[in-house]
């Protein structure tokens, strides 16, 4: 392979890791922490507002959940994979830059594209805890970016 599609391919494996935790660490909290921050409800209220607007009945609320957790990890890998465009040794503070801003973004933002309150709504643990998540996502694809360009992936 040439040194490009090496480097797309890490780019792409380490946001894929940054969104993957930053998934297991909401769907673990959502269940443990009282006012962890609810994405998972964003996710359901967008793709379910999408298929209507296309003509189609949303499917159930546990289907609807795991298209809207698989579309999570697609659209934040995506994000965290920008990570690629750093030197390798900034990959951990550019990624975490990334991940702050997604976090800001998931606060910010649900009102304005019309998917009800989100977390901007919430107590100020529940706005610092996005943030804190979506910037810890961003760290492990930072992370993981430098080690696999470290060794030649």
């Amino acid at each position: 392979m040439s040194a490009g599609s090496d480097r797309l391919l890490g780019s792409l494996a380490a946001g894929l890791a940054g969104a993957l935790a930053l998934t297991v660490l909401h769907e673990t909290a959502r269940r443990v922490v009282p006012k962890a921050p609810r994405m998972d409800k964003l996710g359901r209220r967008g793709l379910a507002r999408s298929l209507r607007a296309a003509g189609i009945e949303p499917p159930s609320r546990d289907t609807l959940q795991a298209a809207a957790l698989a579309g999570d990890v697609v659209s934040n890998g995506l994000t965290f994979a920008l990570v690629g465009l750093a030197a390798p040794g900034l990959g951990p503070m550019v990624g975490a830059s990334i991940g702050a801003a997604a976090g800001l973004g998931g606060v910010a933002l649900p009102p304005v594209l019309g998917l009800g309150p989100g977390p901007q709504r919430s107590d100020t643990s529940t706005r610092l805890m996005t943030v804190a998540w979506y910037t810890i996502g961003g760290l492990v694809a930072g992370e993981v970016y430098r080690r696999l360009r470290a060794s030649g992936s």
